[in-house]
C-alpha cells in the first residue's frame, strides 16, 4: 500500500485504536468503524502490563516485548494515563516466576515477611500499569491528531465499511458474528473501582485458571480492584454478589481497602480463542482484509506489537 490509500480499521478497543494510530501515523487516510467508541472491554481493563494465558507463545513473546518497549516511552508523559509502577505478584503456592517477569525492572524473589497471610511465594518487579479511560482518550486524541476519522455505527459485514484499499477487523468479540469465527468466546471480567486510601503498588495473585482472581492497581486517585475470568459468559451487567466477593478478597489481603467508597463498577468480556489471530486474507470482493483479534486478556500487553504486525501485514511503510 501507498500512503494516502484509505484503511478502515473495525473496533475501537485498545487493538483497533492502537492498529489505527499505527497507521495513520504511517500516512494511510484511516477510517474507524466502531459500535463503541471507545470499546466497553477495553475500557473496563485494569490494566497491568503482562502476557495473560494467551497463545502462540513465540508470537505472544515478540508482540509483548514490543508493547513494553513503547509503554515505557509512554510512561514519560503523565497525560498518556502510562506510569511505571513497583508491585508484587503471588501465589499461595510455590510457583515458580514466569519468563516474562524475570526480565522485567527490578525484578526479585519476594522475602515472607512481605507476603500476605497464606502467601506462600512471590516477586516484585516494576511493570507499566495503565489507566485505561485516560489511555483510551489518548490514542483517541493521537489518532485524530493524524487524521484519522472515527465513526460510531455497528457493522454486521465487513463489506459495509465502505471503499477502502484494506480493511483491519479489531472487533474483538464481535468477530465471532461478523467474520465469522465459531472459535471465538467471551470470558466475562468484573472491576469495583474504589477510591485510594493511599496505595502506590500493584498486588496480583497468581491464580492460574480460577474464575476468581485477585489484583489491585493504584491509579492516582482510584484503584482497580478485581476481578474475575468466567469463561463462556459475556453478560455485561454488574453484579453486586461478584463486586462484594472481589472486595472482600481484596481487603483480606489489603486491609486499609476496607474503608474505601466503591466509584464504578466496569465489566468486559475478553474475546478469546485458541490462538491469537494476526493474518491477512483477501475477502470476496477483492479487498484486503488484516485481522487482529482474539487477544484474550493480553488485549493491552500484545497492542502495539500487533499493530505494527498489521502494518507489516499491509505494507505500510
Amino acid at each position: 500500500m501507498t500512503a494516502g490509500e484509505r484503511v478502515v480499521v473495525v473496533g475501537a478497543g485498545v487493538a483497533g485504536l492502537t492498529t489505527a494510530v499505527v497507521l495513520a501515523e504511517a500516512g494511510a487516510a484511516l477510517h474507524v468503524i466502531a459500535e463503541q467508541v471507545p470499546g466497553t472491554t477495553s475500557l473496563a481493563a485494569g490494566a497491568m502490563w503482562g502476557p495473560y494465558l494467551v497463545e502462540p507463545k513465540d508470537k505472544v513473546d515478540q508482540w509483548g516485548q514490543r508493547s513494553l518497549e513503547i509503554f515505557r516511552e509512554l510512561a514519560q508523559d503523565p497525560a498518556t494515563g502510562v506510569r511505571l509502577t513497583s508491585g508484587i505478584e503471588a501465589s499461595r503456592t510455590t510457583e515458580a516466576a514466569p519468563d516474562w517477569a524475570t526480565t522485567l525492572p527490578g525484578f526479585r524473589p519476594c522475602e515472607r515477611a512481605e507476603l500476605p497471610a497464606g502467601f506462600m511465594a512471590g516477586y516484585r518487579f516494576t511493570v507499566p500499569l495503565i489507566d485505561m479511560p485516560t489511555y483510551l482518550d489518548y490514542l483517541l486524541c493521537r489518532l485524530r491528531d493524524a487524521g484519522g476519522v472515527v465513526e460510531q455505527r455497528r457493522l454486521t459485514l465487513l463489506s459495509n465499511a465502505g471503499p477502502a484499499s484494506a480493511i483491519v477487523n479489531c472487533a474483538g468479540l464481535g468477530a465471532r458474528d461478523l467474520i465469522p469465527d465459531p472459535g471465538l468466546r467471551p470470558i466475562r471480567g468484573q472491576h469495583v473501582v474504589v477510591t485510594n486510601p493511599g496505595l502506590t503498588e500493584f498486588f496480583s495473585e497468581d491464580t492460574g485458571l480460577s474464575p476468581d482472581l485477585l489484583c489491585f492497581y493504584p491509579h492516582g486517585d482510584t484503584v482497580v480492584l478485581g476481578g474475575t475470568a468466567i469463561d463462556g459468559e459475556g453478560d455485561l451487567a454488574p453484579d453486586d454478589n461478584v463486586a462484594a466477593g472481589i472486595l472482600a478478597r481484596c481487603v483480606e489481603v489489603e486491609p486499609r481497602l476496607a474503608q474505601v467508597r466503591v466509584l464504578e463498577h466496569r465489566v468486559g468480556a475478553r474475546p478469546t480463542r485458541a490462538t491469537v489471530r494476526v493474518e491477512a486474507e483477501v475477502g470476496e470482493d477483492g479487498t484486503v482484509v488484516v485481522h487482529n483479534y482474539g487477544h484474550g486478556g493480553a488485549g493491552v500487553t500484545l497492542s502495539w506489537g500487533c499493530a505494527e504486525e498489521a502494518r507489516a501485514l499491509l505494507s505500510v511503510k
